[in-house]
């Protein structure tokens, strides 16, 4: 499965490790991905879904089921 949030569409990032020297070496920042489980009282049902630490604040905020039908999760 890749390291990509369900709702929000967050992927690592690319950039450089830059040392004292100056020297450059590739690194990837990851998403603070999380596995949860949230239930949907509408349809009185739990579903599983790998999001964003970020992503689950908007889910906290508008509702299960509204984020997760406008994100194609549902």
């Amino acid at each position: 499965m890749a390291r990509k949030c369900q709702v929000t569409g967050k992927k690592p990032l690319v950039g450089n490790n830059v040392s004292h020297a100056n020297n450059r070496s590739k690194r990837r920042q990851l998403p603070n991905l999380q596995k949860k489980k949230i239930y949907i009282p509408e349809e009185k049902r739990y579903v599983t879904v790998r999001i964003s630490a970020r992503a689950l604040k908007t889910i906290n905020k508008n509702g299960a089921l509204k984020t997760l039908k406008k994100a194609g999760v549902l």
